[in-house]
């Protein structure tokens, strides 16, 4: 089984640096819907057996557009919660530069040390509970396609993804932000060992393929 973690496209609070958080969302900036082609001209030769996406519109569109893209009509797409972003609480929909400017050591853990992260003052979720909820919708998969050659795609979000990719990898939580985030419409891929739930990381944070040059807004 590979799983093919993608990110959504990048959005207008992406572009505004605001968070958005599993509650807030902004629509998918024009040039998304270009690297979305150029993302699916780049898996264009993989038959893709089912789609999972987390239910927030701007990853809904960006596996709808995908799906269009690689021509491949008849894959199943499945909404799951637990492909949700972090829960950010009160950050949702502010800046990154108001957000720093009040919670300056949480921001810093949030991107740097997530083992001294505790979103308690905003009314934000854990690292734990994102591992948690990630972890179990990864044991689903390996139950239902884990003995199997299946190709599925799973389309969330950049810290959400990040972190549920890291830990599958058994990534200490201290140490999941060390290599940064994750960009807009990037690839990565793992593929579960044999008789395993361990994977192997084939992939990481891939965008080869985007003509455009990646900023800093395009990571988190």
């Amino acid at each position: 089984m590979k799983l093919y973690f993608i990110r959504h496209g990048k959005t207008q609070w992406n572009l505004e640096k605001r968070y958005q958080g599993a509650n807030g969302d902004s629509p998918l900036l024009p040039q998304s819907y270009e690297d979305i082609k150029q993302l699916a001209s780049f898996i264009k030769s993989v038959s893709f057996d089912v789609l999972y996406t987390s239910p927030l519109k701007r990853t809904i569109v960006t596996s709808e557009e995908l799906i269009k893209a690689l021509h491949q009509l008849d894959i199943p797409i499945f909404e799951d919660e637990r492909l949700k972003e972090f829960d950010l609480g009160e950050l949702e929909g502010k800046t990154f530069e108001e957000c720093t400017k009040h919670y300056p050591n949480q921001i810093k853990a949030f991107r740097e040390n997530p083992a001294n992260y505790d979103p308690s003052a905003f009314g934000g979720e854990t690292f734990q509970s994102v591992m948690a909820r990630g972890d179990q919708f990864i044991k689903d998969l390996l139950a239902e396609y884990g003995d199997t050659n299946a190709n599925i795609l799973v389309i969330s979000h950049g810290a959400a993804l990040n972190t549920i990719i890291k830990s599958q990898l058994h990534v200490p939580l201290a140490d999941m932000r060390k290599d940064g985030g994750l960009a807009n419409t990037s690839l990565s891929i793992l593929e579960n060992k044999p008789n395993s739930s361990d994977f192997d990381c084939l992939m990481s944070n891939n965008t080869s393929y985007l003509t455009k040059k990646p900023e800093k807004s395009d990571t988190v």
